[in-house]
């Protein structure tokens, strides 16, 4: 049980009723993860976890006193992948009993098509009579930094591999390429596609339908309801009229999925704990930039995945003769090339144990993300997952001009031909240049190679993938690069399928799963189970003032994932 479910299980009636009908109200937050910490568990109470919410519905299901779910869709905080993984938590859920979604407005002056999205799971879609459906589609935007960065006085020196890795555009070019337009055009029109195909099928439409209500809207609730994509006009207390009377409940009857089981669900973990003999699959979270050595599970950008880490909780399962096969979860732009590499031999040292590994991606599994899921048996992703980007960028950004602007003063004295060669206080000389190039050439290769070798393609058909190109779910999965669409409930059964496992009696585990005590108790030796990094401390005061500038700017999301050579191209949101 994670901190969240914990904390819920301390109070309050949590007996399921006959009858009764669980809700989900995305309008208090739903985590993709659990917090790090219990004070961030204390003000996320109101919050459900994804994870929670999936396994809930999974055994409610089959409950017999459940009768129905409804959803009050709102946003959440989950980004478009995340929601698809809810919505089919939703769906498989809706296989057995009634549901029923309900929105004040899906987008309001907006993009609301991921909203919506997730509403068309549900047998019955209402909508507020203020309201309205906009789902126009999907904007991604590109910013070019090079004139900032001019007038601020610096100069950035990037090199790339190859014209997809365009995060060195981002910094140093002073136009869009080609090669950037078609990419990011690619990744708006796959997600639209596969959402309106998918929306069409869920509601009875065709596509030629769905595309026209997007190329519409926004859709004024009679609209949407003449194109018979929502089923009903009314407020939250004629939604919950109609189902108390459709579903012979109450309000009584009201539980939250994260709620009205936790008594049983606590009897039932008890006694899993006691049933030795049950296989368990351990479940692995790599979250956040790659770096090398123990990352940080907090920072001023979000937790970094330190690549020891997470290569000590792979090595752990091996230590375990009840983990019989292993889950990757991965949300992350990459970073260090060779903590990704780390990571990698981690995947190959469990697969040699006799353990499957099934890598599944959230949000973003690209560039050292997706190097962590290569070496996997098979890979898993949502439609709208980021990920791919098999190129390579390192450089530097001179920063002389601004230390000239600031009236700041440096200078360095260096011992060794090359010392001053990652220094910001210089340009890199003709044979630095050199060096970068034989070292991004290296690791392009190295990454390629494997990749290829992993995913069982030629080389040169891995190769004309990769040059640092991202891809959405949807089209890595027709590349090759995935194997499966969906999210960890597929994970889990594809896992549990080339374990030879019983899905229904496998324990599922997260690693390491340690206790407050184990915590805080220091690690014996490099095999012990660790929790992760350490504290961000910011350890230069010039560092902690460019950081304080670069969070003014709005920067910070930007520069957050280019942690090395294997990092995304840009920070992406997409806004559906």
């Amino acid at each position: 049980m994670d901190v969240i479910g914990l904390i819920k299980g301390l109070t309050g009636d949590r007996t399921a009723a006959p009858r009764t009908i669980l809700e989900i109200d995305m309008a208090r937050g739903v985590l993709a993860s659990p917090p790090d910490n219990p004070l961030a568990a204390l003000r996320a109470i109101n919050s459900a976890t994804l994870g929670v919410l999936r396994e809930g519905l999974r055994h409610a299901a089959k409950d017999e006193r459940v009768v129905g779910l409804v959803v009050h869709v709102a946003p959440s905080g989950l980004g478009l992948a995340e929601t698809q993984e809810l919505a089919e938590a939703i769906a498989s859920f809706g296989e057995h009993k009634p549901t029923i979604a309900w929105a004040q407005t899906y987008g309001e002056l907006g993009l609301g098509l991921g909203s919506y999205l997730l509403a068309a799971h549900c047998h019955e879609v209402w909508l507020q009579p203020s309201g309205e459906l906009s789902i126009s589609g999907v904007h991604l935007g590109i910013t070019l930094m090079r004139g900032l960065l001019e007038k601020g006085g610096v100069e950035p020196q990037f090199g790339q591999r190859h014209e997809y890795k365009s995060a060195a555009d981002q910094f140093s070019a002073t136009e869009i390429t080609e090669a950037n337009r078609e990419m990011t055009q690619r990744l708006a029109d796959s997600i639209v596609d596969d959402v309106v195909a998918t929306i069409a099928k869920r509601r009875g439409k065709s596509v030629e339908q769905v595309r026209e209500a997007v190329d519409s809207s926004p859709l004024s609730p009679q609209q949407a309801l003449d194109a018979g994509l929502i089923d009903h006009i009314g407020y939250r207390d004629e939604v919950y009229a109609h189902l108390y009377q459709e579903w012979n409940g109450s309000r009584e009857n009201l539980k939250f999925v994260t709620r009205y089981d936790t008594i049983a669900h606590g009897k039932q973990i008890a006694k899993e704990a006691l049933d030795r003999k049950a296989p368990i699959v351990g479940v692995v979270s790599l979250r956040g930039p790659i770096v090398t050595g123990r990352g940080r599970p907090a920072g001023p950008a979000g937790p970094q995945a330190g690549g020891d880490v997470i290569a000590d909780h792979l090595r752990a399962t091996c230590r375990d003769d009840r983990i019989k096969a292993v889950v990757l979860k991965i949300d992350s732009p990459g970073g260090s090339a060779v903590a990704s590499d780390t990571i990698w031999r981690a995947v190959h040292q469990v697969r040699e144990s006799g353990r499957p590994v099934v890598a599944v991606m959230s949000t973003v599994a690209a560039s050292g993300g997706y190097y962590a899921a290569m070496g996997a048996n098979e890979i898993v992703a949502q439609p709208a997952t980021l990920t791919g980007s098999i190129g390579v960028l390192a450089g530097k950004f001179v920063t002389a001009g601004l230390m000239d602007k600031l009236a700041l003063k440096h200078e360095g004295r260096s011992a060794g031909r090359r010392a001053q060669m990652m220094a910001s206080d210089r340009e890199f000389t003709e044979d630095e240049w050199h060096v970068l190039n034989r070292i991004l050439d290296d690791i392009y290769e190295q990454f390629t190679t494997k990749a290829a070798a992993d995913r069982g393609m030629d080389h040169a058909d891995l190769e004309r993938l990769a040059r640092g190109r991202v891809w959405t779910g949807a089209d890595a999965k027709e590349n090759g690069l995935v194997d499966h669409l969906g999210g960890v409930s597929v994970a889990l059964d594809r896992v549990c399928e080339l374990a030879g496992l019983d899905r229904d009696r496998a324990h599922v585990r997260a690693i390491p799963q340690l206790g407050l005590l184990d915590r805080v108790r220091p690690a014996d030796s490099t095999e012990s189970q660790a929790v992760g990094g350490g504290l961000w401390v910011p350890t230069d005061p010039v560092d902690a003032l460019l950081q304080r500038g670069i969070a003014a700017l709005g920067l910070e999301r930007a520069l957050a994932g280019v942690t090395g050579p294997l990092s995304l191209p840009w920070s992406i949101t997409i806004k559906a």
